[in-house]
């Protein structure tokens, strides 16, 4: 008898430990996944417009920047009703652009522009009829002479031809261009040779970025990013703004400093955070000839033109306020153009 109360007791005991290891583990196995599945933080939304308020609706791209300092690289905000992962950051994007490419790498249907794309071209679709056609584009871009000779020769062509406009004009040549190239024809080999120019251009596309929020992603599948859940199918902006300069060692990015891109004997300097064309698997299919077509057009036109404001406006006058739309574009101006003959 005494035999069967000690075997009983042992076996209470036993379930009694079991359970609360079980307690235990179910617990510890909860917290954890409540860990896991933390969603990124992000100022407070109101019913119905969400975080429309915390945004300057001329520069949300800045407004965001500025979110990213309190809430950190990857937040949460609500366009409207519409919840946004906002990735801020150099290393973020290119973690999430380049490392995880296939988990932020297809892209948000917006349904009037899948309705006219049926879901078919570059920009605004995903699959295999993505990849298909993103493989037809460079193929046809190179049939076509991206990134060879035959391009560089096409774009002199357009720019002679524009420069025929302001022929009546003088023009005073820039001092590096004038030491550099002379009075012959620059190509796309002298970039390495005028190390001002080619970083004025990086500066002026940092700082009037066209597409500062990028066109918006969405998650293929569920992901943990940085400690954040993110759940598949959730639109992801990668704000390349903020990717565009280091805040350890550059300025505000309001202010225009070609030395960004310069060191400190003048030599130019490449910038890994300089994202224009974004990063990763979406990344501008055209960026080689958008960058030939940028230095030529640039170079050529400051080789035969100075560029002054009209009789009676100052610089300081110019008004660099972008107008904005589906990309940020530059207000109207008038401008002289004096040319050098």
């Amino acid at each position: 008898m005494e035999l069967l109360e000690v075997l009983h007791s042992l076996t209470s005991v036993t379930l009694l430990g079991a359970v609360i290891f079980l307690l235990v583990l179910f617990f510890f196995s909860r917290s954890r996944n409540v860990e896991q599945r933390k969603e990124p933080p992000g100022p407070r939304p109101l019913p119905l417009i969400g975080n429309l308020l915390h945004l300057d609706p001329m520069n949300p791209h800045i407004t965001l920047w500025e979110l990213s300092k309190k809430f950190g690289n990857v937040f949460t905000v609500y366009l409207g009703p519409k919840k946004v992962v906002v990735l801020a950051g150099y290393k973020t994007v290119k973690q999430a652009l380049v490392n995880n490419a296939d988990e932020f790498g297809d892209r948000e249907l917006i349904p009037i522009l899948t309705e006219i794309s049926q879901e078919h071209g570059i920009i605004f679709a995903n699959g295999e009829s993505w990849k298909e056609m993103r493989r037809f584009a460079l193929t046809t871009l190179k049939d076509f002479g991206m990134g060879k000779k035959i391009s560089e020769e096409k774009i002199i062509d357009e720019c002679q031809n524009l420069m025929e406009v302001f022929e009546q004009y003088k023009v005073q040549l820039q001092e590096e261009l004038s030491s550099v190239i002379g009075n012959r024809q620059v190509r796309v080999e002298d970039r390495k040779n005028l190390p001002y120019t080619d970083a004025v251009i990086h500066e002026i596309q940092r700082l009037a970025n066209i597409v500062p929020m990028s066109l918006p992603h969405t998650t293929s599948q569920d992901i943990t990013f940085q400690g954040y859940f993110i759940k598949k199918g959730t639109v992801v902006y990668p704000l390349l703004t903020s990717v565009l300069w280091d805040e350890t060692e550059w300025e505000t990015p309001l202010s225009f400093n070609p030395s960004h891109f310069l060191d400190k004997d003048g030599k130019f300097v490449k910038r890994d955070a300089f994202m224009p064309f974004s990063a990763g698997r979406r990344a501008c299919v055209g960026e080689s000839l958008a960058r030939m077509e940028l230095f030529l057009f640039f170079s050529i036109l400051l080789q035969h033109y100075r560029f002054t404001p009209p009789p009676g406006v100052t610089e300081d006058e110019l008004d660099l306020t972008p107008t904005l739309g589906f990309t940020l574009n530059p207000s109207p101006h008038q401008l002289c153009a004096h040319s050098r003959v």
